[in-house]
């Protein structure tokens, strides 16, 4: 822990010069991490205004129900513009971050995960549905469910709660600041989602059926 705390302090001071702040990481906030390898890891900076967008759109849905936070997942290093977090291609000026689905056990609504990671737990189509993972690997992207191996372990016995998902996505849209979102097409429809920031990130990258890609503007 005062290894974390020296290094946290030393990469806060970095990250204002490259007009990043970080995440909240404690259990008092609205938005929280979805493991805390995210931020020992030191891949929770964003944007000053990323922040307080995510920590509103928290709170509002925490004011919804008390029993929802926002997880965030992996955001960006403190360092300059154009600095990589791999294995992501485009987490790399502060403008980009990753969120948690939600899930429910025997309807009870919460901040259930299925996967430790947040990753590689997929909400997959159904047969009635577009299978763009199928597409995309016949077209030679054979990289593009590997994010499967990454769970750190995972549990089958959470369902996707596509009705406060939905909620979460809504908000995010509705808000000027945000320029774009990712998720799987199957989910886009699924979810009767029709605006144009929701979009598919293309066969070069990997599957988004177990996260959400968001991104503001400039």
């Amino acid at each position: 822990m005062i290894v974390y705390l020296i290094n946290n302090t030393y990469n806060s001071s970095v990250a204002k010069l490259n007009d990043r702040s970080l995440l909240p990481i404690t259990k008092s906030s609205n938005l929280i991490p979805h493991t805390y390898i995210t931020p020992l890891l030191n891949r929770h900076y964003v944007k000053p205004k990323l922040k307080s967008q995510l920590i509103k759109i928290a709170d509002d849905i925490n004011s919804e129900n008390n029993k929802h936070k926002l997880s965030y997942l992996d955001a960006n290093f403190p360092f300059i513009d154009g600095f990589p977090l791999l294995p992501h291609l485009s987490h790399k000026d502060g403008r980009k971050v990753d969120l948690s689905f939600y899930y429910t056990k025997d309807k009870e609504v919460g901040n259930l995960k299925p996967s430790k990671s947040g990753y590689g737990h997929f909400v997959n189509p159904t047969n009635q549905e577009f299978n763009q993972t199928r597409e995309c690997k016949s077209n030679g992207y054979w990289h593009y469910d590997y994010t499967k191996f990454l769970t750190l372990g995972s549990r089958e016995d959470l369902e996707f709660d596509q009705e406060n998902t939905k909620k979460l996505l809504n908000k995010i849209v509705e808000d000027p600041l945000t320029q774009k979102i990712l998720i799987e097409p199957h989910l886009k429809k699924r979810m009767n989602l029709s605006n144009n920031k929701i979009r598919f990130q293309g066969c070069h990258a990997v599957r988004h059926d177990d996260h959400i890609h968001h991104q503001i503007n400039e």
